[in-house]
């Protein structure tokens, strides 16, 4: 095989499949991106057996064929080069070797034969929707997700397609996240888990056009086909949590308060607060929310901010981390928050409608 490039029609498809691909592998093989060549298409596939991630581009001359080599090695050599190099790419016997200018790299090879193919999928469900919808479904609920939880379906986020919408929720025990956002719906109510990284490297892939993403939901597998790239994960082969059980409904005392003011008045408390458990004391009296932190330095911190509130005082604690990360991806300019005791869990929402909920147990401090 043969062909020759601009370096950067080769490094935008590269970054994004090398990224799937793990430092640390079992089998040889999946170090590599394998690169095929055909039908004047340059086809790139990286994979770790959990998530596949497949980036094409087009060429002029060329010759067909298929092989493998280290992604990380591949890429670091394209990034190297100078703007606008043009890169040409050969196998010489069991070597792939790649010029540019006055430069001459040769890597080694593994036969194409030997990587793995997530199979074929038959797409049971088909979801088309835009792809910043999606972006913003995971930037606002990735945060609750658990990462490396023994309870394994937590690592990863619930996707549920229902009503002609896509929800996302995550949690990890501690928090909950959940979104929704209206979609084009082919098939029938269906849940499925998305692992960890497949989420992530999904929301690499997408940007905040209104250009649409179509997603292929299938018993094993999910696969999201974006401009020139086709990306597939594995299921999680669990039950999530009923989130609807989670959302408190008769919470009965509510708290609207301007979101950035919230925000500092929660991340300066938060530097006294002890680094371990990160818990702060909120005393909550009609107009009035104090912020208590302290740690076992007998440090201490302080706040107050106005709120909109009326009814009895409550006292209770929260893991302040917990706070932050909801207040940072809420967009709103005001948010409410509903209580019940000192041992309900909070439901924080946006001051206008319902698109994002975000559920945060309470602690004992």
């Amino acid at each position: 095989m043969k062909f020759s490039v601009v370096r950067e029609t080769l490094l935008k498809p590269l970054q994004l499949v090398a990224g799937v691909v793990e430092r640390k592998q079992t089998m040889p093989v999946l170090a590599n991106v394998l690169v095929e060549v055909k039908d004047q298409t340059l086809t790139l596939t990286g994979s770790d057996l959990e998530v596949e991630l497949v980036g094409r581009a087009q060429l002029d001359e060329c010759e067909e064929g298929r092989i493998t080599v280290p992604a990380r090695k591949l890429m670091d050599i394209c990034k190297s080069l100078p703007d606008s190099a043009v890169i040409e790419f050969s196998v010489d016997e069991s070597k792939a070797v790649i010029r540019s200018g006055r430069s001459r790299f040769s890597l080694s090879t593994l036969p194409a034969e030997e990587f793995p193919n997530i199979q074929d999928m038959q797409g049971e469900l088909v979801v088309k929707i835009p792809q910043g919808n999606v972006r913003k479904l995971i930037d606002r609920t990735g945060f609750a997700m658990a990462n490396q939880d023994v309870r394994y379906y937590l690592n990863g986020m619930l996707f549920e397609v229902a009503d002609g919408q896509l929800r996302a929720v995550a949690t990890d025990g501690h928090r909950l996240a959940t979104a929704v956002e209206d979609a084009h719906v082919q098939g029938d109510l269906t849940q499925v888990i998305v692992p960890r990284k497949g989420v992530l490297e999904l929301n690499r892939l997408l940007n905040d056009s209104e250009d649409e993403v179509e997603l292929t939901i299938g018993s094993n597998h999910i696969r999201a086909n974006v401009g020139d790239y086709t990306f597939t994960s594995k299921l999680v082969d669990g039950k999530f949590p009923d989130y609807h059980r989670v959302i408190p409904r008769n919470n009965e005392k509510t708290v609207t308060a301007d979101r950035l003011e919230l925000r500092q008045v929660f991340l300066r408390a938060s530097i006294l607060s002890n680094e371990k458990y990160r818990g702060v004391r909120l005393i909550l009296s009609n107009g009035m929310l104090q912020v208590f932190a302290n740690n076992p330095e007998q440090e201490e911190a302080e706040e107050s901010v106005l709120v909109q509130y009326q009814g009895d005082n409550l006292e209770v604690g929260f893991n302040v981390g917990y706070l932050l990360d909801v207040l940072g991806v809420v967009n709103s300019q005001e948010v409410r928050i509903s209580l019940n005791d000192s041992n309900s869990s909070a439901l924080i929402e946006e001051g206008q409608g319902h698109a994002s909920q975000y559920v945060v147990m309470p602690m004992r401090l």
